[in-house]
């Protein structure tokens, strides 16, 4: 299936709060980190041909984190290729928190969920979750933290291609033209058929709303733009799909029952979310890698009869979860952001009722998951080239790290290897080593790409968006 269906969205460009270094001059610099230099030059290399990526701050500055990220995490392979300088402990702790959640649940949420089959062909008829949907789409991406003019640049160019769809031109030809999806673009778009919960929400609501070969209006998930058009629905008979519904509907019933579980909990504490805490944790998602005195730390955010979230324990969830999500959250309303603090007491309310009911795991089953952890970070950091570095007799590690980051940078941008993103990782190794990414490097990587890049042919897409680029910001609709 296409990488935009639901799951883990892989997101290893980290916008992350950099340390300022002393007063030099940085003039063709992008970053540094200690001693080493990410120039000006040497971004320029990376982006020029990498032409799917816009010529912006965001791409820039989130090669020029990366870039930080790489360069921290191959120092310290070389001074511990054990990286016990780490604190894996806060990430295995995530995890342990949802098995022992799910154990509780096994445990203590006992829920009935035996269901006859005459029930359940009736539930079947009248819910229709076997409903299969045949689509092709047009996507086009949007710039990292795109502004609100680049996101109407984006829209004006899909805007155009749809009418071009209504004058008659074919939707198949237009998006092995312009769609930016890799998964579905030589196909002319096609998706195949999906059923329910297949594809992120914004997108599924839009397909089962629209009518056979009607193209909808722009729609936007969290993986850009689209343009979409059903072709074929159908659906399987209840004997087909029996055995899965029953699952489904199973797993409904004891997630039903968590829910009751939860919810009595939380009336039985009463949570109240601290005054400002809205204000505070959009700040802390727009810049999760701020430094908290130890009394900011334990300031609380939402406090219950024998509990409470801290801000420092807020702070190292925001750094858990992804860039986009955080994005996302800062531009969220107040009361989006009390539901994320409320959800975060509920799941601190049941990692607290499993501990109390002897379900935490011990000592030695925690320090050999670190272990294992260690181990995958070693794994990854060989994969990009960072932990075994190919140093040349007499030549300063300075140099064999610069060398091992770019190769591992360009490797990620030209899709021979994964991102990896470090995460809280990151952020734990900014704190010992001082960084900092330069906004007159960066706009000078962003200005020489856009001129190398002009110098070229435009492709279709390209012009389509510099068109776009050109209407006024009001986009017609």
């Amino acid at each position: 299936m296409n990488k935009w269906r639901n799951g883990p969205v892989l997101t290893g460009l980290l916008l992350v709060a950099s340390a300022c270094a002393g007063e030099q001059n940085n003039d063709d610099l992008v970053a540094r980190v200690g001693t080493h230099r990410f120039t000006v030059d040497q971004a320029i290399r990376l982006l020029v041909d990498e032409e799917r990526l816009a010529t912006d701050v965001g791409v820039v500055n989130s090669l020029a984190e990366l870039w930080v990220d790489y360069t921290l995490l191959a120092e310290a392979a070389a001074r511990d290729t054990m990286f016990s300088e780490l604190d894996l402990e806060p990430l295995i702790m995530q995890q342990l928190s949802q098995v022992m959640v799910s154990q509780l649940r096994d445990s203590i949420i006992q829920v009935d969920t035996f269901i006859t089959e005459d029930e359940l062909r009736r539930r079947y008829e009248s819910e229709a979750p076997a409903l299969e949907i045949h689509a092709r789409h047009i996507m086009l991406q949007l710039p990292v933290q795109a502004t609100p003019n680049q996101r109407d640049s984006v829209a004006a160019a899909l805007q155009d291609i749809r009418r071009r769809i209504a004058s008659g031109e074919s939707f198949e030809a237009l998006a092995r033209m312009f769609s930016q999806d890799p998964g579905s673009a030589a196909g002319g778009g096609d998706l195949g058929f999906f059923a329910r919960g297949d594809m992120v929400r914004p997108f599924e609501e839009v397909a089962l709303e629209l009518d056979l070969g009607e193209v909808s209006d722009v729609v936007e998930t969290p993986f850009g733009l689209h343009l979409i058009r059903v072709d074929e629905r159908r659906l399987k008979s209840f004997d087909e799909t029996a055995s899965a519904y029953r699952f489904q509907v199973q797993s409904r019933m004891v997630a039903e029952a968590e829910s009751l579980f939860v919810t009595g909990l939380v009336e039985r504490v009463d949570p109240q979310l601290a005054e400002g805490a809205v204000d505070v944790v959009r700040e802390m998602a727009e810049n999760p890698g701020i430094r908290l005195s130890r009394r900011a730390a334990r300031r609380r955010i939402l406090e219950w009869d024998g509990g409470a979230i801290t801000m420092g324990a807020l702070q190292e969830v925001l750094r858990l979860e992804s860039a986009p999500f955080r994005s996302q959250l800062v531009e969220s309303s107040d009361e989006e952001i009390e539901d994320f603090i409320r959800e975060r007491g509920r799941r601190d309310l049941l990692v607290r009722q499993a501990q109390e009911s002897g379900l935490q795991p011990g000592r030695d089953s925690i320090d050999a998951l670190v272990a294992d952890a260690a181990g995958q970070l070693r794994g990854a950091a060989r994969m990009l080239g960072l932990l075994d570095l190919d140093q040349a007799p007499g030549e300063p590690r300075e140099v064999a790290v610069a060398r091992a980051v770019e190769e591992a940078l360009r490797n990620n941008l030209t899709g021979a290897t994964q991102v990896v993103p470090l995460g809280l990782l990151g952020f734990q190794l900014r704190e010992r080593t001082p960084s900092m990414v330069l906004e007159v490097g960066v706009g000078r990587v962003i200005v020489t790409v856009a001129q190398m890049r002009a110098a070229r042919s435009l492709s279709p897409l390209e012009q389509m968006l510099d068109s776009a680029r050109a209407l006024p910001d009001t986009v017609a609709p």
